[in-house]
Formats: structure tokens, C-alpha cells, sequence
């Protein structure tokens, strides 16, 4: 065993092997980033790029504006009316030791330590999916738009609040932005956007005891004031599930006013897998099922490509599935892309550390779709088009380091590097 890693320790610092560790994992610290790529491509010292992520004037919120543009800017012109869907989550990144900024005991459901809780820092994210035309369908193209990391000064709900007031007005032109999330951010905090910018609407989904209300009754003619609301509904009795299942669940929907959203009126949905046995789940939405204009049969996926005349008041229920496309993002960037591994410690390193991470990530969305050059890659994992690229930047690398050792005083040892570095991109490791 001991053979085992001296030999793996040996590869990774072996010169001639450098490259391919550098373009077939991710680098899992600014040192090995360092050493690997940009010691290369500058003359700056490692040094530079620490003090950079701590102390640079850089604003974060201004990342998000430029990708939101960018993604807004691959959307192909007969899509143009489609909604666009804005998702707001929040991730926890387990920390060890106490000497991180900001560390602290977090909730997490996912914990695989034995516990619910653990030791880290939580971020809160906020993602744009867009239409894009693949294969005569629409498919609807995720970007994570940048990341705040949560402390106790400030609720997550209110870092959401700022980050969606940030970037709306990169979306002022689309006439359709639908915003998603899930039940624990479904508070007044939050959903008061709806009132601050009209082309947005929230479909969500509520804890199932949410006060809800049916509409306020027909006036009665007598004195007094009347009713504001009707009476209080309960999802179990006070909803009738359809006959057949919905895609996956059996769904009951109903116009009602809830203290949520106070005089607005919204839609409420309720699914069960079973119609007798088994929680129900609630949903709330605020716009109209025939005012989504979306082009449902032309949608890769079922359930919304199925929808005809009798499934068009499930519409918004369907387009709540788009939120999951968070979760993948927060799978791919932890087991990639290394967005655990920064060791920066204050909160400004590691935001800015976290942000750049999540703009590299998002170049390699976006580019395909942007230059006709990287075209065969759409549709690609994210991980396979960055493999490919950092072959490409990697071997440019090597012969732009062999041109200029070759053109000034010739040193046989650096030649020699350079030309072990360049057989060794094309495969060869003898």
C-alpha cells in the first residue's frame, strides 16, 4: 500500500505528468492552481493571487449581471418569448477546524457523518435556466449565477432578496421571469418581489400546514364589513384529486388567498402519490396557468411535453420541476470542480475563491453556444467540454514555452522539458 501512493506522489510530481493531472481532475487549491497552470502563463508570484482573493476590490454581485447577460444572449431568437426560470437554494460546504471565517454548526439533512449536523460555512446561490433549440426540441439550459455565503448578520432569505434585486434588471426585457424554490423560502421576505417587478411570478412549494383560505363570499346585502376571506381550507379534506395521475402524482388545484402572499390571489396544488395513504405535498403559484406562454409541446421533457387541452391547468406544477437543476450544479461543482476545496480563510477569499470558481464553471455552460467553435459540445457534460479545452490551452502552453526557449539562448534542460511536456500531451510516457 505504501508502494501504492509513493508511486501516485512520484506521478504527480513528475514534470513530464503535470498536464494530465491538471486537465483530467481539478485543482484543489490556489497552490496546486499555481503550480500547475498559472506559474506557466505568468510571472506573478503565488503570493499575488492569495492577496488578490482577499483583499481585491471585487464585486461579486457584478459577476452575476455579466453571466445572467451572457446566458440571456444564447437564447435563439425564435425562443425569444419563452419564460425564463430563476432558481434560489442554499448548499452547506463542511469545514474542519474553527480557523475558516464565519465556520459554524449547520443543519444538514444530506450529512452522511452519522449526524444531522456539521461543521462548515452555508452558501445561498441563485441560478437562470434559459431555452436553447437542441434536436428540434427546447431544452432549458442552467447557469448558476453566483453564490453569498450565509452568516448571522443577515438571514438567508434576505441575501436571496438582495441577489434577485441585483440581477432582475438584467431581465427586465423578457416578458415572462418565473422564480422557484423551495418551501423554506416561501416567506414574505422573499415573495414581496413578486409586487416590486411585474414580469415576475413564483411558483413554490409550502409546508403543508400553510394557512390557506378559500376566496372571500358573495356579499350578502347586510350591514358590516364583509368578508375578506372564506373559509379555512385544509389540504386533505378541501381537495379533490383528479381521477388519473398527473405525470407522477394524482394533483388537486384550487384558487385560494393564503398569508403568504396576503390579498393576492394564487393557485394552490396538492400531490399525492396515493389517494388514500401518503403525505401531500403544496404548492403555490401566482400566475395563471393559461398565462405562461410556453410552448409545451415542443419541451424535451414529459410530463410538460405531454400537455394538452386537459393537463394546461397543471402547467405551473410541471415547471416547478426545473428547480432540481440546482442540485445537479451543486453535485457537479463539489465533485469536479473542487468548490469545497478552497483554504482561503476570510469571507471575502472565500467568496471570491467561490465565485470564480462558479464563472469558470459557467464559461464552459455558455461557450459552446456562443462560438460556432466549440458547437460539437453542446449538449456535453460540463466536465468533458473542460477536459477537452485544457488539452487544447495545455498543449499551446508547451509549444508557445518550446518556441521561446528555441528564438532566445538555447538551454538544453528547459528544451528538453518542454519537448518531454509536448509527447507527453499526445499520449506518449516513456
Amino acid at each position: 500500500m505504501y508502494n501504492k501512493f509513493a508511486k501516485i506522489n512520484q506521478q504527480r510530481s513528475d514534470p513530464i505528468r503535470q498536464i494530465y493531472y491538471t486537465t483530467k481532475g481539478s485543482s484543489d487549491s490556489i497552490h496546486m492552481l499555481y503550480k500547475h497552470f498559472l506559474s506557466k502563463v505568468t510571472e506573478k508570484s503565488l503570493n499575488a493571487f492569495y492577496y488578490a482573493c482577499s483583499y481585491a476590490k471585487i464585486d461579486c454581485s457584478k459577476f452575476m449581471n455579466v453571466t445572467a447577460r451572457l446566458a440571456l444572449q444564447i437564447i435563439p431568437e425564435h425562443l425569444c418569448n419563452e419564460p425564463v426560470f430563476l432558481c434560489v437554494d442554499d448548499t452547506v460546504i463542511a469545514k474542519f477546524g474553527r480557523k475558516f471565517e464565519n465556520v459554524s454548526k449547520l443543519f444538514d439533512h444530506a450529512a452522511h457523518n452519522g449526524s444531522n449536523y456539521l461543521n462548515g460555512h452555508c452558501f445561498v446561490s441563485l441560478m437562470l435556466c434559459v431555452p436553447v433549440w437542441k434536436d428540434n426540441r427546447i431544452v432549458y439550459h442552467s447557469v448558476p449565477l453566483g453564490y453569498h455565503m450565509w452568516t448571522k448578520e443577515i438571514s438567508k432569505l434576505d441575501l436571496a432578496a438582495d441577489m434577485l434585486r441585483s440581477v432582475m434588471p438584467e431581465l427586465e426585457q423578457k416578458h415572462q421571469v418565473l422564480l422557484l424554490f423551495d418551501s423554506w423560502y416561501a416567506k414574505n421576505a422573499l415573495v414581496c418581489l413578486v409586487d416590486e417587478y411585474k414580469n415576475l411570478d413564483i411558483i413554490c412549494n409550502a409546508r403543508y400546514d400553510s394557512a390557506i383560505y378559500d376566496l372571500p363570499p358573495a356579499p350578502t346585502g347586510k350591514r358590516g364589513r364583509p368578508a375578506k376571506r372564506g373559509k379555512r381550507l385544509s389540504i386533505t379534506e378541501d381537495f379533490f384529486l383528479s381521477a388519473e395521475k398527473i405525470g407522477d402524482y394524482y394533483v388537486g388545484i384550487r384558487k385560494v388567498l393564503t398569508n403568504i402572499f396576503g390579498d393576492r390571489y394564487v393557485y394552490a396544488y396538492v400531490t399525492a402519490s396515493n389517494k388514500t395513504t401518503g403525505t401531500r405535498r403544496l404548492f403555490f403559484s401566482t400566475i395563471a396557468p393559461e398565462a405562461i406562454r410556453m410552448a409545451c409541446a415542443w419541451q424535451e421533457k414529459a410530463p410538460l411535453n405531454q400537455t394538452g387541452r386537459e393537463w394546461m391547468q397543471y402547467v405551473p406544477l410541471f415547471a416547478y420541476s426545473f428547480r432540481w437543476k440546482i442540485e445537479i450544479s451543486y453535485y457537479e461543482q463539489k465533485t469536479f470542480w473542487s468548490l469545497c476545496s478552497y483554504m482561503v480563510r476570510s469571507k471575502k477569499g472565500i467568496e471570491t475563491i467561490i465565485n470564480l470558481i462558479n464563472i469558470s464553471y459557467c464559461a464552459m455552460k455558455i461557450l459552446p453556444y456562443k462560438d460556432e467553435t466549440f458547437s460539437q459540445y453542446k449538449g456535453t457534460s460540463v466536465q468533458e467540454f473542460r477536459f477537452a479545452l485544457s488539452q487544447q490551452i495545455n498543449q499551446q502552453i508547451i509549444f508557445a514555452t518550446f518556441i521561446k526557449n528555441v528564438e532566445t539562448t538555447i538551454k538544453s534542460n528547459a528544451l528538453v522539458k518542454a519537448v518531454k511536456s509536448a509527447l507527453s500531451s499526445f499520449g506518449y510516457h516513456g
